[in-house]
């Protein structure tokens, strides 16, 4: 039995749905253990393109998809790609997708919520995607959220919602200057999911541990990045939740014997979206480059990301905070035709060096990257399927990156394609 975790060890888009998708094929699940619809996976399968927010990548290899406890779950946006994934010939039956009982709803008031906060922020906003991901864990946390378990008994979901719209609709009023929320018009439109939803509703923690009794191959995939982790991330330009490795065990119901390998996923350039310090962002001709031939456009908003150079000191971060044993360097073909390549291996502030990331944002804010500078490749590197036929420069580059960070390369990602991949080391076999 193999059970591993995938991250992604920048600020998300790293492309783990591709390789979530890849190694679907070895695995019997794949759980999704934290976030919402605030991430965006895009996979292409035979040069067909699949977006999926909350359903796990691994719904393309047909293999068992599991939406754990850690996630806040919209149920119009899960049926929406239910219904989009199914009229594309995937099998979306209720064997294929379970979600987890104790699974929080995203509401229409925490949607209310966070627009209405982002749009009286203005040039303070966090950057969020406005689907009301952090309000809902906000509600999580003060206990006064509501659960699928709670959703598929009516009376139980009518007299919650009632008492938590009381005290919404009032700062949404009075505070926000937004328009309420109808408890009636809600609690029939919910009615509606639960008639839908409730045959995919599980004990998910109680599944995976029978999968790994039975010697199955579990897959957990997370979402967005180890640096937009509501700990360890560049707070408060993050996610409203934790998305390193360790919450897997959390989000999915397992306790941390159970996991036996960690991948983390890097692009083999920086990008992030919204606000917040990038230290080695490009604002020149090379950034626009990267950002045009990455199609670097977020897959849930359509805005476009940041570019810059690899940063080791951010990767170093990931390596210690999830434990890596492994690691994944997608979208390595979009750096071809570059004369150079950096690679930021330190960062100096007001003199001094430094080798670790920073806490405090005004410092992140005023670092300034160490760069190491290699040559670039000119050839086209999409069709190549081994490491020792990538040209020289590209090989010298990702085992600089390996050292770097003292973790093995196991998979290099040189196309958007499920088959444009070089396998080094499958986790799984």
């Amino acid at each position: 039995m193999s059970n591993i975790v995938i991250v992604g060890t920048q600020w998300g888009d790293e492309g783990k749905g591709k390789i979530v998708d890849l190694l679907a094929e070895y695995v019997d699940i794949v759980v999704r253990f934290q976030g919402g619809n605030n991430a965006g996976h895009t996979m292409v399968v035979n040069g067909e393109q699949f977006i999926s927010h909350i359903v796990p990548s691994g719904i393309l290899q047909g293999k068992t998809c599991l939406i754990g406890n850690g996630m806040v779950v919209d149920p119009a946006v899960l049926l929406e790609e239910i219904d989009y994934l199914g009229s594309m010939g995937i099998d979306v039956g209720t064997d294929k997708i379970k979600i987890s009982e104790k699974a929080h709803l995203i509401m229409p008031h925490h949607k209310q919520i966070d627009i209405a906060r982002e749009n009286m922020n203005g040039n303070t906003k966090i950057g969020t995607t406005g689907r009301g991901i952090g309000p809902c864990y906000e509600d999580k946390a003060a206990r006064t959220g509501i659960r699928f378990t709670e959703l598929l008994d009516q009376k139980v979901f009518s007299e919650k919602l009632s008492a938590v719209l009381e005290e919404k609709n009032f700062y949404i009023k009075n505070f926000l200057n937004a328009e309420i929320i109808e408890l009636n018009r809600i609690i029939d439109q919910y009615n509606s999911y639960a008639e839908r939803l409730a045959p995919h509703v599980a004990n998910v923690s109680v599944l995976i541990d029978r999968a790994g009794k039975a010697g199955k191959h579990v897959l957990f995939e997370g979402a967005q990045g180890t640096h937009l982790d509501i700990d360890h991330g560049t707070y408060p330009y993050v996610t409203s939740s934790n998305t390193v490795a360790g919450n897997a065990c959390c989000g999915a119901g397992i306790g941390p014997q159970e996991i036996s390998g960690v991948i983390g996923i890097v692009k083999a350039y920086t990008t992030r979206v919204g606000e917040g310090p990038f230290p080695t962002e490009l604002f020149d001709e090379t950034g626009d480059k990267i950002q045009k031939k990455g199609a670097e456009f977020g897959a849930t908003t359509g805005r476009k990301r940041r570019c810059g150079w690899i940063d080791i000191v951010m990767l170093r971060n990931s390596v210690r905070l999830n434990g890596l044993s492994g690691l994944v360097i997608t979208k390595l073909d979009v750096l071809g035709g570059l004369e150079s390549i950096r690679l930021c291996v330190d960062y100096t502030y007001k003199g001094e060096i430094l080798h670790d990331f920073p806490a405090s944002l005004k410092v992140l804010a005023e670092c300034e990257p160490v760069f190491e500078t290699m040559p670039g490749w000119s050839e086209d590197i999409s069709n190549i399927r081994q490491t020792e036929d990538l040209p020289e420069n590209a090989r010298n580059y990702i085992n600089r990156i390996s050292k770097l960070v003292e973790v093995p390369i196991c998979i290099v990602s040189v196309g958007p394609g499920r088959d444009e991949t070089i396998v080094i080391n499958n986790p799984f076999l």
